[in-house]
């Protein structure tokens, strides 16, 4: 790893910056991404924690049909997950009148999803308490717009490596 500070401690201090990360090694990984590590199975605990109305995994599928997918295997793809666990999410949000199957036209086999009325309603409970809860964590942090940013460029990455494993898969997103 390159860096101007390299950090030898769990977390960086507030004047470190990292030019450049290099993966680890499987024999020394790099202390600022374990740390990193760490730190996002923490949060991603507190957001789940954020609401009793939705788990995380009913969040993400919500989320993803609220920013425009509307197919249960492009949902598997995008969250990275098999499609029995989508369905079995689809048809638990189904059941709870969050979600709603239309028949998409020239397909009988499939179906678009939906927000309900009710759906959009919880979604938007539970982006507002996990916003309030990051937007709190996020006063005792130095940079909070360049953490949210780089959270932004996370998803970003994430989406470009899984449409590169589709492409070599000889697969589509």
């Amino acid at each position: 790893m390159t860096s101007s500070t390299r950090p030898d401690a769990a977390a960086p201090d507030a004047g470190s910056t990292v030019d450049e990360v290099t993966p680890p090694s499987l024999d020394d990984p790099d202390p600022l991404l374990l740390a990193a590590v760490r730190a996002l199975a923490r949060a991603s605990r507190l957001l789940e924690r954020a609401s009793s109305e939705l788990s995380l995994a009913h969040y993400r599928v919500l989320a993803a049909i609220a920013s425009g997918d509307v197919r249960a295997t492009r949902i598997a793809a995008r969250l990275a997950v098999g499609k029995p666990a989508i369905s079995a999410a689809v048809e638990s949000l189904c059941q709870r009148g969050l979600l709603a199957r239309s028949v998409v036209k020239g397909d009988q086999r499939a179906a678009a999803l939906h927000l309900t009325p009710s759906g959009r309603a919880v979604l938007d409970r539970v982006e507002a308490e996990m916003t309030r809860q990051l937007s709190e964590l996020s006063t005792h942090m130095p940079e909070p717009r360049q953490l949210f940013e780089s959270l932004v460029w996370l998803d970003a990455a994430i989406e470009a490596d899984l449409a590169e494993r589709a492409a070599t898969r000889g697969g589509t997103r």
